[in-house]
C-alpha cells in the first residue's frame, strides 16, 4: 500500500502499537506477560465476545456449571493477554533454562527424525497456549516450517507483527496469505519438499463436516488432501503454558495416514483424527484454548444459546 493510501488513523494506530511494544520490551518477558495477562483477565470477560466463549463452552462441555465457565473464560483472556505480552520477547526466549522465562520441548525426537528424513512435512496445531512459540521452537530443531497468515488491516501494524515474527526465526520462511491463491502457493511449496504448519481449529465455511466436541464442525480439509496426495508426515504438536513466559512445546509422533483406497473417505478420516487430537489437548486445559471465535455452525450455536 502506498503512503498516500495510509490514513492518519492508521498512522496513529501504528504509533500506539509501537509505544505498547516499547513498553512491553522494557518490562521484560515475565513482567510483560503478567501485566498483559492481568489486564486482559479483568477487562476481557466484560467484552461482548465473551458471550461467544460462554456459548461455545455450553455447547462443547455441557457438564460445566456457570462458575466453571466463567473461570475458564477468565483464563482464556489471561492466556491471550500473556501471549500478546510475550510476543515481543519470543526471539529472546532460550530452551531448557532451569527456571524463569524460556521453553522446553517434549518429543524433540520426532523433530530430529524429520530433520534426518528430510522432504515435505506438515505440522498441525491450534490456538493453544502461546501458539506463537511453535514456529521458532521447531525451527531451532532444524525443521522450520512456512505458515498461513492473515495480514492485519493496517499495513503499518502488519509490518510490526511480521518483523517480530521474522526476528524470532533464525531463517524466516514464507507466510502464505489465507485464501485460494495462498493455498495454491502452499501446495507448491510442500510439493517441492517444503514444510508447512497449519492451525486447524477455526471454522471454514466451505470445509468438510467433522465432529468436534461431539458436534458437527466445518473443518478445512487442505492438510489431509496434501498429506494423502504427497504421502508426507503429519506431525501434531501444541504449547503448554508453565508460567509467565515459560512454555512447553509438546510434539507428538506423526499421525498414521489412512490408506483405504477411497480418497474422500481417507480425507474425512484424517481430518477427524486431527479434530480428535485438538479436542484432547483442549479438554486437558480448556482455559488454554481460544474459545472466542465461532467454531460451530450458526444453527448449532443457536441450540446452545437457547438450551
Amino acid at each position: 500500500m502506498s503512503d498516500a493510501r495510509i490514513s492518519l488513523g492508521m498512522r496513529a494506530e501504528a504509533w500506539l502499537a509501537r509505544g505498547a511494544l516499547a513498553l512491553l520490551r522494557r518490562l521484560g518477558p515475565v513482567r510483560s506477560s503478567n501485566l498483559a495477562g492481568g489486564f486482559c483477565r479483568v477487562v476481557g470477560p466484560l467484552l461482548p465476545v465473551s458471550k461467544v466463549a460462554d456459548t461455545n463452552l455450553r455447547l462443547a462441555m455441557p457438564e460445566l456449571d456457570t462458575s466453571a465457565r466463567r473461570r475458564i473464560v477468565r483464563g482464556v483472556w489471561e492466556n491471550l493477554g500473556r501471549t500478546v505480552g510475550e510476543f515481543p520477547h519470543i526471539a529472546s526466549l532460550r530452551e531448557n533454562t532451569p527456571e524463569g522465562p524460556g521453553f522446553e520441548v517434549v518429543g524433540a525426537e520426532h523433530l530430529l527424525a524429520q530433520a534426518r528424513r528430510g522432504g515435505p512435512a506438515l505440522f498441525v496445531s491450534g490456538h493453544i497456549g502461546n501458539w506463537e512459540m511453535l514456529p521458532p521452537a521447531v525451527a531451532r530443531h532444524g525443521v522450520g516450517f512456512a505458515s498461513f497468515y492473515r495480514a492485519a488491516s493496517n499495513p503499518l501494524v502488519d509490518r510490526l507483527i511480521r518483523d517480530l515474527r521474522d526476528k524470532a526465526m533464525a531463517d524466516p520462511l514464507p507466510l502464505f496469505p489465507k485464501g485460494a491463491e495462498g493455498a495454491k502457493a502452499a501446495l507448491r511449496w510442500v510439493s517441492n519438499g517444503g514444510r508447512l504448519g497449519l492451525l486447524m481449529d477455526q471454522k471454514m465455511n466451505d470445509g468438510i463436516k467433522a465432529r468436534f466436541f461431539g458436534q458437527p464442525a466445518m473443518t478445512a480439509p487442505a492438510l489431509a488432501f496434501m498429506a494423502l496426495r504427497l504421502k508426507c508426515p503429519v506431525i501434531p504438536g501444541y504449547v503448554q503454558r508453565l508460567g509467565p513466559a515459560r512454555l512447553r512445546i509438546v510434539v507428538e509422533a506423526p499421525l498414521e495416514l489412512p490408506a483405504s483406497g477411497n480418497r474422500q473417505a481417507d480425507v474425512t478420516l484424517l481430518t477427524q483424527t486431527i479434530n480428535d487430537r485438538l479436542e484432547h489437548w483442549i479438554r486437558t486445559r480448556p482455559e488454554s484454548w481460544l474459545w472466542l471465535h465461532r467454531r460451530w455452525p450458526r444453527e448449532v450455536m443457536a441450540t446452545a444459546q437457547h438450551g
